[in-house]
């Protein structure tokens, strides 16, 4: 049995309260948050606290859940390893991949466990796209796109303020980037990136991050909080994934989408004109029929329940950590390029 505490109950410490009232294997011994509203909703038999040192006192908590802004988790990482608790962090780990490698060495030090808060590793998009890809079936892939699109352009509560870690970058981007990173093997060689503050004064709501990977494989990774379309959704995800031998794409968080192929591939240019609205053409015309044929997409079963599965199993001694510590001062770092190569418009080594 798991006993939880959480430390910051604001979306995410609800959040994750919610999520353990699931869980057969967990029981949340406590919650703290300087705001004593936000414990109004806590459930009977759970203790709550106004510090986080009441709830790190606590003898039955063996994993502690940090979800509070990000400028405070160090410190909160410092105050779990120092009380011998394990500890689950929100992302971002750190504002930075210098802080993130302290807490590395801190919890190292300290004998606990560590790990980070990655549940969009479950997503159903995301896997599915992982299974096309680990399967092979596209052939040698050249580019994968992982994009995500909203109306509503505003930042809310602390993430308007940049010393606390506000934006998008550190909001959705560090799961974007985690996970075309745990998605394409090998070394990132190059990162250029444009971030920009398209409405919010102060922090990022815009971003497009080009990965170009030791593979041959370029990822791109785009964000976009003001994407204004009238026959959208108000939030859009979207995969691309393109090989040698057909595409893949994905739309959507309930997602829809099909592997597509050619039954002819051809070798040359057609000696044939095709007049389409911009003109004649002999490339980007549109397809005889059936020149172009789709796939289904393979089954797969996730839920971001899986995460604390698997947590749940590393700390029984039945398999490995999954979102690994080491994985995430690479991502850290990987942040940290793409400010400089934001800042500075240019591309930047990385590995």
């Amino acid at each position: 049995m798991l006993n939880f505490g959480i430390i910051g109950h604001g979306f995410m410490g609800q959040t994750h309260t919610q999520t353990i009232k699931k869980l057969d294997y967990a029981t949340l011994i406590a919650v703290c948050d300087i705001n004593k509203d936000q414990l109004k909703e806590v459930n009977e038999g759970v203790k709550t606290f106004l510090k986080a040192d009441q709830l790190l006192a606590e003898k039955d908590i063996d994993t502690v859940i940090i979800a509070v802004p990000n400028h405070l988790h160090l410190e909160m990482v410092k105050k779990a390893a120092a009380a011998k608790k394990d500890i689950i962090l929100e992302k971002p780990a750190a504002m930075n991949g210098t802080e993130f490698q302290e807490m590395m060495e801190i919890t190292e030090k300290a004998g606990v466990r560590f790990t980070i808060h990655h549940q969009r590793r479950w997503d159903k998009d995301y896997r599915l796209m992982k299974e096309v890809i680990d399967s092979q079936t596209l052939g040698d892939i050249y580019t994968i796109k992982n994009c995500l699109y909203g109306f509503n352009g505003n930042m809310h509560d602390w993430h308007v303020y940049p010393e606390f870690g506000g934006g998008m970058l550190y909001d959705w981007g560090v799961h974007l980037l985690d996970q075309m990173l745990w998605m394409i093997p090998g070394k990132l060689k190059t990162v250029y990136a444009d971030v920009r503050n398209v409405i919010n004064e102060n922090v990022d709501d815009y971003f497009n991050i080009q990965l170009y990977f030791d593979s041959g494989i370029t990822g791109q990774v785009e964000l976009g909080t003001y994407f204004l379309k009238d026959e959208a959704s108000w939030f859009e995800r979207h995969w691309f994934v393109g090989g040698n031998k057909s595409s893949a794409y994905v739309d959507g968080f309930n997602p829809q989408g099909k592997i597509v192929r050619t039954s002819e591939l051809l070798t040359n240019v057609p000696g044939k004109i095709t007049m389409t609205a911009a003109g004649p053409t002999r490339s980007f015309g549109p397809p005889p029929e059936g020149r172009l044929v789709t796939e289904e997409l393979p089954e797969v079963s996730v839920n971001h329940e899986m995460f604390f599965d698997q947590y749940r199993n590393y700390v029984d001694g039945e398999g490995e950590l999954v979102v690994k510590p080491t994985e995430i001062l690479r991502l850290m770092k990987l942040l940290d390029a793409i400010r400089v190569s934001a800042k500075e418009h240019r591309s930047v080594d990385f590995e």
